[in-house]
């Protein structure tokens, strides 16, 4: 019983980080990549669709993307797309590809992408001790049922918070490498 509430907390803080991480790829540092454009969505034939489903991209400079699109019938609902994006974009196309020239970071745009990990790295956080929370509360009940001894319960409890300290230092890594990114010029 106790292992399956452990095994089953430990799998959503595993996802927890993996959202943390998908979080952290689509916010801007000063290299341009795919994983940017993992939001943005396009109007295709009256349906939003996820861009990535659409086009290809290829990075030929440190701050240019190619925008490749699967049909050329949806490239001037890419393009409008990306222009309205928090990308700060302005996309050209030549009836083949999108271009798309990422303008250099300035301070305060670094320290507002700060902010911005900062934020998903707390939500990361809470969503790890909510799930403590919920793991611990299903422990204690175990216990009071006395399904299991109160020695295995606040064994398993012990070992919950290791698990919870090791996914919160986890997600505080990842956002210190994104911070160390975005403030490197």
């Amino acid at each position: 019983m106790i292992d399956d509430t452990m095994l089953e907390a430990e799998e959503k803080m595993e996802k927890a980080v993996e959202v943390a991480k998908e979080n952290f790829s689509g916010i801007r540092t000063g290299r341009a990549h795919p994983g940017m454009f993992s939001k943005i969505v396009v109007d295709y034939y009256g349906a939003p669709t996820p861009l990535q489903q659409l086009a290809s991209f290829q990075t030929p400079e440190a701050r240019t993307i190619l925008v490749t699109p699967f049909d050329k019938g949806a490239m001037a609902n890419i393009e409008k797309a990306l222009r309205e994006s928090d990308l700060g974009v302005n996309p050209s196309n030549d009836g083949n590809i999108i271009r798309c020239v990422l303008p250099a970071l300035t301070e305060e745009r670094r320290k507002e992408y700060i902010k911005m990990a900062r934020a998903q790295g707390e939500d990361a956080k809470v969503s790890i001790r909510n799930i403590r929370r919920q793991a611990k509360e299903s422990i204690e009940k175990l216990v009071k049922d006395g399904e299991v001894g109160e020695d295995e319960g606040s064994r398993a409890e012990k070992d919950l918070e290791t698990t919870t300290k090791k996914y919160v230092d986890t997600v505080d890594d990842l956002l210190k490498g994104k911070e160390s990114e975005l403030l490197e010029v």
